[in-house]
């Protein structure tokens, strides 16, 4: 199986759209694809398509054994444990050297952009992984630091649409926010391809928008009033703690609009071409394919 290529993570929202892609864009064979998650049973749609299931806990170092064991190729999908500080790092360096380990030539994974000196609280994480990966002894690896995807978007605005104001301390920054579908495309392209070495990607949008041109959009595409009301960082903080977020998930929240205004997310790259011939979908083109998503109706 030295050909396989494996997904970790595979039972979430990236992952399972990255094994979408590997079937269904790309016509890789199931037989090569290996898709691991702690939750294998949410895989048996994919498993009855062929593709080879595997439980792995980034925690449980003999379950990483065993679900690399023979992978030629692997994509790392960074883990969500925002209520765990540190936790993330730990997983992401435990999957390096299981990978290491297995004999892996090529492992992908999905970062963040800028990740150094960042004002996001999880920033460290990332970092870290792609620190562990360069001191690692794998033959090669692709960092994607992937920008913040359009469906983010599902987790404020429902609310900001609700009563006409979206409170926000990005100050104006620019937002080059891409499909979650398109970045799947992106991992799914490297995964099954013949990159060799050592690189690094950063995928954009096709254009930064700010809080305030993202709301004009918004409003008229669903034909409801929304004004970005202009708030510092302590103020977002309590405002969401005042709706029921603990407080360390709200600092983490606001620390995105913080690097927003420190023009962290405003850079547009064409490497998303570079990697798969296309153009990332356009906010226009999403948000008329998605206007449920925003409204909490779907």
């Amino acid at each position: 199986m030295s050909d396989a290529l494996l997904v970790t993570g595979a039972s979430g929202h990236l992952g399972r759209r990255v094994l979408h892609h590997l079937v269904e864009s790309l016509a890789v064979p199931p037989g090569r694809i290996v898709a691991t998650s702690r939750k294998p049973d949410a895989l048996a749609a994919f498993a009855n398509k062929g593709v080879t299931v595997r439980a792995a806990d980034f925690e449980d170092a003999a379950s990483l054994d065993k679900a690399f064991a023979g992978v030629g190729r692997l994509l790392l999908i960074s883990t969500d444990t925002l209520d765990r500080p540190g936790a993330r790092l730990a997983q992401h360096q435990a999957a390096v050297a299981a990978a290491e380990k297995a004999g892996v030539r090529h492992v992908v994974y999905t970062s963040m952009p800028l990740p150094e000196n960042s004002p996001i609280l999880f920033a460290p994480d990332h970092l870290g992984t792609e620190q562990a990966l360069a001191a690692s002894r794998l033959p090669g690896f692709t960092v994607l630091r992937n920008h913040w995807y359009f469906e983010n978007l599902a987790h404020a605005l429902p609310a900001a649409l609700a009563s006409g104001h979206w409170y926000s301390a990005a100050a104006g920054g620019g937002y080059a926010d891409i499909a979650r579908d398109d970045l799947a495309r992106a991992a799914a392209t490297v995964l099954a391809g013949s990159e060799t070495g050592r690189h690094t990607y950063t995928l954009s949008g096709a254009e930064a928008l700010t809080r305030d041109e993202i709301a004009a959009k918004v409003s008229a595409a669903l034909g409801k009033p929304l004004a970005v009301v202009p708030v510092t960082i302590d103020a977002l903080v309590a405002g969401m703690v005042a709706h029921g977020v603990p407080e360390p998930i709200a600092r983490v929240f606001a620390s995105f609009d913080a690097a927003a205004a420190a023009g962290r997310f405003a850079h547009v790259t064409d490497d998303y071409f570079k990697i798969t011939g296309r153009r990332p979908q356009s906010f226009d083109a999403w948000l008329a394919a998605n206007k449920t998503i925003l409204t909490g109706e779907h």
